[in-house]
C-alpha cells in the first residue's frame, strides 16, 4: 500500500484507479465489505484500487467541540487499510488536507480537478447519502450524471448489518460507550485497538510497585474510558503481552483534562520507551475514578490486576507465543 499525501504527488502518469471516498474510521465489517467489493472492481477494470479521505475529517474542519471522538488514528487507520486475513488491502491511499480552499470547492470542480483530472476514475463507489463540495451541494445523483459525461460508473456502498443494524463508525461508537466490549469485537472482526508510542509520563505507578507504560495517543476526544484487561503488541518487537490499562483523562498544568493511555504489562521487563504499543481492549474492570489518597490508589491497582489475572484465567487456549508461556504463569 502507498500512502500518497496530497494530489501533487500522486505519480507521474498515473493512468486511472477504482475508488471510494470516506473517513474509514475503524474499519469495521462493513468498511472490509466495501474494501472487497473495491477489489473485485479493480480485477475486472486491471487497475489499481484507491481510498480517499481527508485530514482533519470534515466534522472536526467545522465544529471540532462538536465532533464525535475518534475510533482510530491516521497511523492505526492505515495499518488497518493494508488488509488483514478476511479482507484485501488497497493499493494506494490518498490523503487530502481539508482545509479551506478544499471546503470552498464547489462539487462540479471537485469532480473535475480531483476525480477525473488527478485519480482519472474508472469506478466509484461511495454511500447513496454521500455529500461533497461547498456547503455540501453534490450528491450521489451528481456524480452519476458527471459518470456518464466523464466515463466512470457509480456504485452504492454494501450494506452489512449486524442484529438488523446497519455496521457503522456511529454504531461503534454507541457499543464503546456502552462498554460492549464483545459487540464491538463482532463489528469490528477484531478486539477494538488504541496505540501509540511510550513517553514519559508521572512515573507514579513505580512509586505503588505497578510501573506503567505511557502510551501517547494524542487525540482531543476519547471514545470510551475506564480500567480494562488488555493484550498488548509491540510493534518494534512483535512480542505481546497481557496486562491492565487505565483509558481517561489527566490535568494539564493549564488545568485542562488530556487524554491518557497508562498501561502496566503483568510479565515485561523491557524498557518500552519509544516503543509503539498497540493496545487491545479484551475486558473492562471498572469506570475510571478519583481516589482519596494514594494507599486507597494503590489497594485498588491490586484489585485490577487481580481481576485481569481472573478473566485471563477464564480462557484457556485463547493466547500464543509470548502470551501463552505468560498466561500459564498467571493461572498458576
Amino acid at each position: 500500500m502507498r500512502l500518497v499525501r496530497g494530489l501533487y504527488n500522486l505519480p507521474s502518469g498515473f493512468a486511472g484507479c477504482v475508488a471510494t471516498i470516506g473517513n474509514f474510521d475503524g474499519v469495521h465489517l462493513g468498511h472490509q465489505a466495501l474494501l472487497r467489493s473495491l477489489q473485485q472492481k479493480a480485477s475486472e477494470h486491471a487497475l489499481p484500487t484507491l481510498v480517499l479521505l481527508f485530514e482533519p475529517q470534515p466534522k472536526e474542519f467545522f465544529a471540532p467541540e462538536h465532533a464525535p471522538a475518534r475510533l482510530a488514528s491516521l497511523r492505526d487507520k492505515l495499518r488497518d487499510l493494508r488488509g488483514g486475513p478476511q479482507y484485501p488491502g488497497v493499493d494506494y491511499v490518498l490523503c487530502l488536507p481539508f482545509n479551506q480552499s478544499l471546503r470552498s470547492m464547489s462539487a462540479d470542480e471537485f469532480i473535475d480537478q480531483i476525480l477525473v483530472d488527478a485519480l482519472k476514475i474508472r469506478h466509484l463507489i461511495v454511500g447513496d447519502d454521500f455529500r461533497f463540495g461547498c456547503d455540501r451541494r453534490g450528491d450521489y445523483q451528481a456524480l452519476q450524471q458527471a459518470g456518464l459525461r466523464y466515463g466512470f460508473d457509480v456504485e452504492d456502498t454494501p450494506t452489512l448489518e449486524f442484529d438488523g443494524e446497519r455496521i457503522s463508525s456511529t454504531r461503534v461508537r454507541s457499543e464503546l460507550a456502552s462498554n460492549n466490549l464483545a459487540r464491538v469485537g463482532r463489528l469490528l472482526g477484531r478486539p477494538y485497538r488504541l496505540s501509540g508510542r511510550v513517553g514519559y509520563g508521572r512515573q507514579l505507578g513505580r512509586t505503588l510497585g505497578a510501573p506503567t507504560a505511557n502510551v501517547l495517543i494524542r487525540r482531543a476526544k476519547l471514545p470510551l474510558t475506564g480500567v480494562f484487561a488488555v493484550q498488548v503488541c509491540d510493534e518494534d518487537t512483535g512480542e505481546e503481552y497481557l496486562g491492565v490499562a487505565n483509558i481517561g483523562y489527566k490535568p494539564t498544568v493549564a488545568g485542562e483534562p488530556e487524554p491518557s493511555l497508562e498501561v502496566h504489562l503483568f510479565a515485561c521487563k523491557e524498557n518500552l520507551y519509544g516503543h509503539h504499543l498497540t493496545v487491545g481492549l479484551l475486558h473492562k474492570i471498572r469506570d475510571e475514578k478519583k481516589f482519596n489518597g494514594l494507599d486507597a490508589l494503590k489497594q485498588a491497582i491490586e484489585a485490577d490486576f487481580n481481576a485481569a489475572k481472573h478473566y485471563f484465567a477464564a480462557m484457556p487456549g485463547a493466547f500464543r507465543g509470548h502470551c501463552a508461556t505468560e498466561f500459564s504463569l498467571l493461572t498458576k
